[in-house]
């Protein structure tokens, strides 16, 4: 995997365990995917919730104007009978086989998918759009949704949690699920590398850094 994973988790009692938790997973998930993740005693990861783009898109841009999607054979060829689901893979996404291995769910839906069953919010989703990244024209390049979009589509998520389960159901799920945010590539293949008129203001240097400051603001929000 050639991109840079950020994981965040809302605070708990043992964010760091959890963390090592994950990449251990993602480091043997060729390997172990049939494996069965053992959380700590009277801990609990009620759901998944996903920000970012393609390596972690689940259809979010079906529907859109974009060359960025795949909803289209032959993607999705070893995906539940071969259907195309917008996901760039021919199967899951690394964020599929996370919540699997986790015990959550089989996969982590679109939060886009017009087929998207309300009890799919309760255990998470993916708001993560093909063609995104930390610099807001990156997205503007590929017509994707871009994180600071994304995060507004989360506050329509916990929104609607609220209308489900209540304010203190909601608040446990968001409190105690583990949130992701996989992105980057985009920034450095699609515009620095792509294009000279960023190479005239930024070296790679000073461009790293844009990223760094952007992935720490978007954490922090």
């Amino acid at each position: 995997m050639n991109q840079n994973i950020n994981i965040v988790h809302h605070i708990t009692s043992s964010p760091l365990r959890q963390f090592w938790c994950v990449i251990f997973l993602v480091l043997l998930s060729d390997t172990t995917i049939n494996a069965l993740v053992k959380l700590p005693p009277n801990k609990t990861i009620p759901a998944i919730i996903v920000f970012g783009d393609s390596i972690v898109d689940a259809g979010n841009n079906d529907d859109m104007i974009t060359e960025a999607r795949c909803n289209f054979p032959p993607y999705g060829i070893d995906f539940n009978g071969g259907v195309p689901t917008g996901r760039f893979s021919n199967g899951k996404v690394p964020t599929d086989i996370i919540a699997e291995e986790f015990g959550i769910k089989p996969s982590i839906p679109a939060y886009r998918d017009p087929n998207l069953k309300p009890e799919d919010l309760l255990t998470g989703v993916t708001f993560a759009s093909g063609g995104a990244g930390y610099v807001p024209f990156t997205s503007q390049i590929s017509g994707g949704i871009a994180l600071s979009q994304q995060l507004k589509l989360f506050e329509e998520y916990v929104e609607k949690l609220k209308e489900m389960v209540g304010e203190e159901r909601t608040k446990f799920i968001i409190q105690n699920s583990l949130f992701m945010v996989i992105c980057g590539s985009n920034d450095i293949a699609n515009t620095y590398f792509a294009l000279p008129s960023v190479q005239h203001i930024y070296d790679v240097a000073s461009f790293t850094t844009l990223l760094a400051d952007n992935a720490r603001s978007f954490a922090q929000v």
